[in-house]
């Protein structure tokens, strides 16, 4: 699909249902609050939870957690995918996109996959598809994102996609009685478009 016609298809008011995206192994769709059990069980491990903010403790909390996601994306301020295996509807894991500035400009994105799912290459090819819808059609120019500084999987995999390194956030995130710093990395919209061809391609998006 060419890109005025993604863009056409992807601004049929996102803040009504936000449009699937289809790669060659991963489907991205908005979450439901029938896959509040799914994402407790592939979520809510200590092996993923470890490195971010703390999950909800029950599917009845990532229930809420969806609603609040619907009512936040009516609002227009965040969206939030779920990240399914072509050929299965039960999610694997989440991405969110939030605004830090009203229309986007400056964007926060957060990301959280199942274990069974590191280093298959369903993160980089999800990330991609959900890249491409902030800037292209959010209309972000900067997208940040934070990785606490004991966790190598996931600034490597920032690095992957060209995020840059921009600093140390001291004792950014509390986890229990413990305190981690975290890492800030910006992918910056004028970056994307020129790295994008340097970027392996590993999806090819499909609009529905």
């Amino acid at each position: 699909m060419v890109l005025d016609q993604l863009q056409s298809a992807l601004h049929r008011d996102w803040r009504a249902g936000l449009p699937t995206l289809r790669g060659r192994r991963v489907v991205l769709r908005a979450v439901r609050r029938s896959d509040a059990p799914a994402l407790f069980a592939a979520l809510a491990t200590e092996e993923v939870a470890r490195f971010i903010s703390t999950p909800p403790d029950s599917a009845a909390g990532f229930e809420a957690f969806i609603l609040w996601s619907d009512r936040q994306r009516a609002a227009g301020a965040a969206i939030c995918y779920a990240v399914t295996l072509d050929g299965s509807d039960t999610p694997v894991g989440i991405f969110q996109v939030r605004q830090i500035t009203n229309g986007f400009e400056t964007a926060e994105w957060g990301f959280a996959l199942a274990s069974a799912c590191w280093g298959t290459g369903v993160f980089q090819e999800s990330a991609e598809l959900v890249l491409e819808f902030a800037f292209e059609v959010l209309g972000a120019q900067r997208i940040e994102a934070r990785a606490t500084t004991v966790n190598g999987r996931g600034q490597g995999a920032l690095l992957k996609l060209g995020a840059t390194h921009e600093g140390i956030l001291r004792c950014a995130l509390r986890r229990g009685d413990r305190t981690f710093d975290q890492a800030l990395y910006a992918i910056l919209e004028a970056e994307w478009r020129a790295n994008r061809g340097r970027i392996p391609a590993s999806s090819s998006t499909h609009v529905h």
